[in-house]
């Protein structure tokens, strides 16, 4: 028999080996929708599932219903535009969240990292950080694939050859200060022109404080069948940001599109590709995968409207000459490609139209959601979307069910986000639960 002391002082250590076995170090962190997010009700004229309820029904085209900043969502609720959450540790919407991220699992990644746009610091200049990139940061090295086990590698190409991933990120595009030669590009243009070249599906990646400015406007998006990712709420390299700050980026983007879509999505894209493993980590836990690409036009650098000159500009002609390279490099090698493009201004919008039916010509051209087989893109299980191959998967890339068609109807279960080895660390932490409770139990006999 041993003493209360000894008893309590072996559940410890017992309880130290359930922690251990619990740590999937050869699996994914189990994921689940996001609770934190209020509820809304849903917004007249916006689409609860896809397919539509009737697929026969025309989509929305032309001109937007008329809207102005806080007829459908009041700025009052959110932070500033285009700024990062100053008090984000004391902001009484992040402090639950912060509480509900295991921290064990975000790597203390203290370092600051510079501004990789304008700071006009070469990231791989910068000498406080390590030369064997600990963190996986990708501005550093364009790292894809985590130091740490237990969140899956970002998404970057599509794995079937000769398959363009279509992505447009920095929308919705309007404009502060409409003007007769600018308005003609802002939303819905560009919408119109995808729905005309074959209904052209793609990956949005919204900026969530533009949605406030421009809420119709996504909610034509989503209407029209396109999968929307976020984008962050402002913009800023996500690296420079404080753990507090990140948890604000990802909740006042999903609180957005979740007021004003109704949806809430799994994936998410850093801004200027700017990611490490302790901003994966905190986003996985939040309900993102990480999407970036492996083919960046540069045309977010093109000098126009909203786009202003700096060190980095570059020409209309340039960011033309390297979208014809990719188009006519691309095909034949082992794998697709997801491409960057921007839905930012005048001049991506043009470079984006220019290209595509050369686009569609050459490639299998889709969401690089669907060809990575990504059925289910939010938490929202009513919304299947088409996909490349024939069998879904979930955003961590586990199967999800059977075979699935081109037509959105897929077969078997739908899909769920859970750590493939849940069930064995489970079961491991019921044992050494067991053996806790005969040790304190034998103290006291």
């Amino acid at each position: 028999m041993i003493n209360l002391h000894s008893a309590i002082a072996l559940a410890a250590v017992f309880l130290s080996m359930a922690n251990a076995a619990a740590t999937p170090t050869s699996s994914y962190l189990p994921q689940s929708s996001p609770t934190y997010l209020p509820k809304f009700p849903a917004q007249a004229g916006v689409i609860t599932q896809w397919p539509p309820a009737d697929p026969s029904a025309p989509l929305p085209s032309g001109a937007l219903p008329s809207s102005v900043p806080g007829s459908i969502v009041s700025q009052t609720e959110y932070p500033p535009a285009n700024l990062p959450v100053a008090n984000a540790e004391t902001d009484p919407n992040i402090i639950p969240i912060m509480k509900l991220i295991d921290w064990n699992y975000v790597p203390n990644a203290t370092v600051t990292y510079p501004t990789p746009v304008s700071s006009g610091l070469s990231p791989s200049m910068d000498p406080s950080y390590p030369a064997d990139d600990p963190y996986c940061w990708w501005t550093y090295n364009q790292c894809d694939t985590p130091k740490i086990s237990y969140i899956p590698p970002d998404i970057t190409i599509c794995p079937e050859p000769d398959t363009w991933g279509l992505t447009y990120d920095d929308g919705p595009l309007y404009f502060t200060t409409p003007t007769p030669e600018n308005a003609v590009y802002a939303e819905p243009n560009f919408y119109d022109f995808l729905l005309n070249h074959n209904n052209q599906k793609a990956n949005l990646f919204y900026i969530a404080s533009k949605i406030l400015y421009a809420p119709v406007a996504a909610q034509r998006g989503l209407n029209d069948g396109h999968t929307i990712c976020v984008h962050t709420w402002s913009h800023f390299s996500m690296t420079t940001l404080t753990n507090a700050q990140v948890v604000a980026e990802f909740y006042y983007s999903l609180r957005m599109i979740k007021q004003v879509l109704g949806i809430t999505p799994k994936c998410w894209r850093p801004p200027y590709g700017d990611v490490d493993d302790r901003v994966r980590a905190i986003a996985w836990q939040m309900g993102l995968r990480t999407i970036v690409w492996d083919q960046d036009t540069d045309d977010w650098q093109i000098i126009g409207d909203q786009v202003a000159p700096t060190a980095s500009s570059i020409t209309y002609a340039t960011a033309n000459k390297t979208m014809a390279g990719y188009v006519a490099n691309g095909q034949g090698g082992p794998h697709g490609h997801i491409t960057l493009e921007h839905e930012l201004s005048n001049a991506t919008i043009i470079l984006a139209e220019s290209w595509l039916p050369t686009i569609q010509k050459l490639y299998k051209t889709m969401p690089a959601t669907a060809c990575n087989n990504i059925a289910q893109p939010y938490w929202e299980e009513s919304f299947v979307y088409d996909i490349q191959g024939t069998v879904a998967v979930s955003t961590n890339g586990s199967t999800v069910g059977g075979g699935s068609s081109t037509t959105g109807s897929p077969a078997g279960s739908t899909p769920s986000i859970s750590g493939k080895n849940s069930g064995a660390n489970l079961q491991a932490m019921g044992s050494i639960m067991t053996l806790v409770a005969a040790a304190v139990l034998a103290a006291l006999l």
